[in-house]
This record gives C-alpha cells, structure tokens and sequence, in this order.
C-alpha cells in the first residue's frame, strides 16, 4: 500500500483509552489544522454520502465562518457531491492524518473561479505522529500476531491476526473475524510474531485503540493499535534489526527500478 493509498483510507474511531489524543471538538484547534491544509495546500479525498465516490479537492480559504473548498474538473462529480447530505474529508500533513465531515456544500466563488462553500466541521480526527518510526509490513511477507488467548473451560485457544505496521513501541493489527475481543487496555500475553529471516518475538500487548477502517472500494477491517508492555531490550533491538532490513531491502529494490 502506498503512503497516497493510505492516505485516502476512512477511518472510524471506534474505542480508545485517550479519545482526546485523536478527536478534536475545539473551534480553535480545528481551525488551526485547517490552516495547515490551506498552508500546504494540501490535497483532499472527499467521500460523498456513505458511497464509494469521492471528489479530489483542496481547502482554499476560511471565510466569514465558512470553509471554502476548490471544485474538481469533472461537472458530474461536482453535482454529485453538491446532492450529497455529507462529505468524509480525507488529508494529511507531514505524515500526520486528517479526517473531517462536512454536512453538504454549495456552489459559490472564490477569487474569481468556482468554489463550494461548507459549513467549519465540528469535529476532526487527527491521527497524529507516533513516538516510534513505524514499518508497515511487507506485503509480500505478510506478518501474523499469534495471540493465545485461555479458554474459561479448557486449553489456550491461539488466533492469527495480520500485523499492519510495526515498531519498537508496537504492533497494529486486523482484528480476527471471531473468537476474541479487542478493546482498550485489553492485554495479551506471550504474543508472536515471526519476523522473516530474523527470528520469533515474544511480548505482551495491550490495546490502545480501535478503528473501522474503510478503502476506497468500500471494503472495512477493524483495526486495533497495541502497544508493547515491558518488552525486553533484546525483543526491541531484534524488532529494530528487522526493520533496518526490510527498508535496506526496498530502497535496494527502488535503487534497482
């Protein structure tokens, strides 16, 4: 998956131990990254009501309480979203994700050209740099969490989930479809996770948080952030080792290309 791909994707908080950390109310806060976008002129997936379409666009201007959005080259496009209750905003700053509603646009002008005009979003996801430089797992060597998980009348019952992103402070994984329960502060014992050509890691996860992410094709997962507690130095430096190999190998890869 690329960093545009990645980009695009929706995402629904679904639980957190720290909704503060990622969901903004604040006018002024929200103003402020909105500012940002305007700064960096940033592009914008915007996704029309519940649906698959989106408009390609750009934040241009705050004004008179009003946000104040570019029109896309497609008229068709344009009418869509006009017709559309709400708009999913999609962005990102400095690798840093954004994502707002927007409740309907209208058409208006802007310096001379089209614009759409929008009501300021009450609410904005942030999801903000990690601590931790986080890999996202190689699509052609698939990592799996193997999560043991006791059962309450009898033997461990051990579950296979994804690993999506990893890094000396944890592990973002796909919630497996049944069988366990992931929410916030929830922790899993003896964890695995096979590291190609490197070796098997062992620690104990907690959960941070939880999202509904969904792809431009309409296709959600649930995705649960988990951090590590009390790894070991020696976990930690073969995480890193692991890492170092893998970026070594696609900027060989890219050298190559």
């Amino acid at each position: 998956m690329t960093q545009t791909d990645n980009a695009a994707l929706k995402f629904e908080l679904l639980q957190s131990d720290d909704f503060g950390r990622y969901l903004l109310r604040d006018r002024n806060e929200i103003i402020q990254v909105l500012r940002q976008l305007i700064a960096k002129r940033a592009m914008v997936t915007a996704y029309l009501s519940g649906g698959r379409d989106f408009l390609l666009t750009a934040v241009l201007a705050i004004e008179d309480e009003d946000l104040i959005l570019d029109v896309a080259p497609d008229e068709n496009r344009n009418r869509q979203a006009e017709a559309a209750e709400e708009l999913i905003c999609i962005t990102q700053i400095e690798n840093v994700k954004v994502q707002f509603p927007i409740p309907g646009i209208t058409s208006t002008q802007f310096e001379g050209a089209p614009a759409f005009r929008a009501p300021l979003p009450d609410r904005l996801l942030r999801l903000q740099r990690r601590e931790y430089y986080r890999l996202i797992a190689p699509v052609a060597h698939s990592l799996i969490c193997q999560i043991p998980v006791p059962a309450e009348d009898g033997p461990t019952n051990t579950f296979e989930a994804r690993v999506l992103d990893i890094s000396g402070g944890g592990v973002a994984v796909i919630v497996p479809p049944e069988g366990v329960e992931f929410k916030p502060d929830t922790e899993f014992t003896q964890c695995q996770i096979q590291l190609p050509e490197i070796g098997t890691v062992q620690a104990r996860l907690r959960v941070r948080n939880l999202f509904r992410v969904t792809n431009r094709n309409g296709i959600s997962m649930l995705r649960a952030g988990c951090e590590f507690v009390d790894l070991p130095e020696r976990v930690a430096s073969v995480i890193h080792r692991y890492i170092l190999k893998v970026e070594r190998d696609r900027n060989s890869r890219e050298r190559r290309l």
